[in-house]
Order: C-alpha cells, then sequence, then structure tokens
C-alpha cells in the first residue's frame, strides 16, 4: 500500500468492509435536538438512527459534515508517517464535507509541505459513493499509483448513479424538497417519489401509487440505464441501498435478481443507507447504486 483511502461517512460502507479493505472513514454528525450532535456509527448507531424515526413520528433529525478539524487529525496520523492519503467526499453539492478537507490539507501543508494528499469529489452520495471507495480500494490493491487511481476514478465518475424511492413524501417537505401543498396532495393520493442522483445532483423521475409499485419503476429506471448505455454488467459495479426494513430490501433483491439474472448478475451486495440520506427520506429509502468499474 503506498497510500491510504479515507472516506467521509457519507459513503454508508459498514464497517466489517472498511475494516477488511483498510479505508479510513470520517463520521458524519446526527442529532435529533438540534442541539447535541453526535457521531454516526461511533456514538450512534444507523439502526438506532432508524429506530428513532419509526419510534418517534414527527421527528426530523439533522446531520452535520465532519470539520476542518476532524480531516486534519486524521490526515495528520498518516502524513506524519510519511504515507499518502487519496480522500473520497460526497459530492460537493450536497455538503460541505469536501470543503472541510480543503481546508484540512491547506492548513496541514503549512506544517508539512512535502505531504502528498488527493482529494476527489465523488460527485456521489450514499451507497453509489461507497461503490465508489470500493473501485479506488481495487485500484490500490491491483498496484495503481495514487495519481493513476485518481484519473482512473475521474473517467468513471460521470457514470454513477442512485435509482430510489422513498416511504412517503413527509420528510422531503420537511427539509424544503418538495412544497408543502404538493407534500399534503401527495399524501392523499399515497404517491411515491422516484428519484435519480446523476453528476453530483438529484432529478425526479416520476411517482408511483403504491409501495410496491415504486419498486418496479425504481427497476424499470436501472433497466432504461442499462439499454441507453449498453451497460454490460461484468464491467459495472451494483448495489442495494435501503434504510429501516432490511426484510423488504431482501424481498427487493430477490425481484432485481429475477430481472437481472438473464445479464449475468448473480448476486447484488446491500448496504444500509446512513443518517446523511436519511434525515431527508425517512425511514424507508430504498433503491440502487451503479458505477463502472475502475479497470
Amino acid at each position: 500500500m503506498n497510500y491510504q483511502i479515507i472516506s467521509d461517512g457519507a459513503c454508508d460502507l459498514p464497517k466489517e468492509l472498511t475494516e477488511s479493505n483498510n479505508i479510513e472513514i470520517i463520521p458524519f454528525y446526527v442529532s435529533f435536538d438540534t442541539v447535541n450532535y453526535q457521531k454516526e456509527m461511533i456514538e450512534v448507531e444507523v439502526r438506532e438512527f432508524y429506530q428513532q424515526m419509526v419510534d418517534h413520528e414527527g421527528v426530523y433529525p439533522k446531520s452535520a459534515c465532519p470539520s476542518s478539524h476532524d480531516y486534519y487529525e486524521i490526515y495528520e496520523k498518516y502524513v506524519k508517517q510519511g504515507i499518502s492519503i487519496l480522500s473520497i467526499t460526497i459530492t460537493e453539492k450536497f455538503s460541505g464535507s469536501m470543503q472541510a478537507a480543503m481546508t484540512a490539507k491547506d492548513m496541514l501543508l503549512e506544517e508539512y509541505p512535502d505531504a502528498k494528499i488527493e482529494i476527489v469529489d465523488s460527485m456521489m452520495n450514499t451507497v453509489l459513493e461507497g461503490l465508489f471507495v470500493l473501485e479506488a480500494v481495487k485500484l490500490r490493491d491491483r498496484g495503481a499509483t495514487l495519481e493513476e487511481t485518481v484519473a482512473r476514478l475521474l473517467e468513471i465518475r460521470d457514470s454513477g448513479r442512485i435509482f430510489f424511492t422513498v416511504g412517503d413524501t413527509e420528510y422531503l417537505a420537511h427539509g424544503g424538497r418538495i412544497g408543502k401543498v404538493a407534500n399534503i396532495a401527495a399524501s392523499l393520493l399515497n404517491i411515491k417519489p422516484l428519484i435519480t442522483m446523476k453528476e453530483g445532483e438529484i432529478f425526479s423521475s416520476g411517482v408511483a401509487h403504491s409501495r410496491k409499485k415504486s419498486m418496479s419503476k425504481v427497476m424499470e429506471l436501472l433497466m432504461q440505464y442499462i439499454k441507453e448505455f449498453s451497460v454490460d454488467m461484468k464491467d459495472y459495479s451494483l448495489c442495494i441501498g435501503y434504510g429501516y426494513s432490511k426484510e423488504e430490501a431482501e424481498q427487493f433483491c430477490t425481484m432485481a435478481l429475477d430481472k437481472l439474472g438473464a445479464l449475468g448478475v448473480k448476486e447484488i451486495p446491500m448496504y444500509q443507507i446512513g443518517a446523511t440520506v436519511g434525515v431527508h427520506t425517512g425511514p424507508y429509502p430504498l433503491g440502487f447504486g451503479i458505477v463502472k468499474c475502475a479497470k
């Protein structure tokens, strides 16, 4: 290993995976009272985060990105050992995490001018950012230099997509993502929004009139992407992201494998979506992340 891979907690990779792949995680913060903020995965587990929302209707948690001090502490640990750093962050359009990382880098370079720190805006979020980080790991473990890894990551970055749905529109409305009138109408009609994320931004991809139909529509969005870009699934990394209900995610995975089996997909990893997205979607986000492999 000639460089250390670091990501912010928005990548939503499980602890056992980050530890086994030597990925350092700088956590986001989450608060249920806008006063006391706890480090996700360290002071509050993801399951606990969702349980709070499920058990207390009308509770709207907040998240906050790592500070420049958080980044500085982790970066300095490796800089002092002479280890180069590849730091991958959530899309800058959603969070100040990358800016905090850049500030920490500038501070370190004043004290350690020979330090080598590369910061990459993934232009992604949640489990898709996680897939992107794992592609960096593959490159590192195959012996790619830091410069080669950064160049290849930038080449595949625009291929990343998230296709997902949520349980209801309440949290989107509370966060200002949709208006109050639209939220009332959506609630009365049992409408489930469909959302696509690409190139660092989110876009509406329609609606469905039940949870089951919204899951089918998310599958359709993925199949449209595969067709539009002539995707060979051997060349892409795919996962499922879910919120509170792992059981529902397993059912969704079974449905997806029925569709994708003919394309050579035999299994799909499932990762739990963390607080960075969950504060905006509520307890029941569900969907796919897909990105081209970094060969």
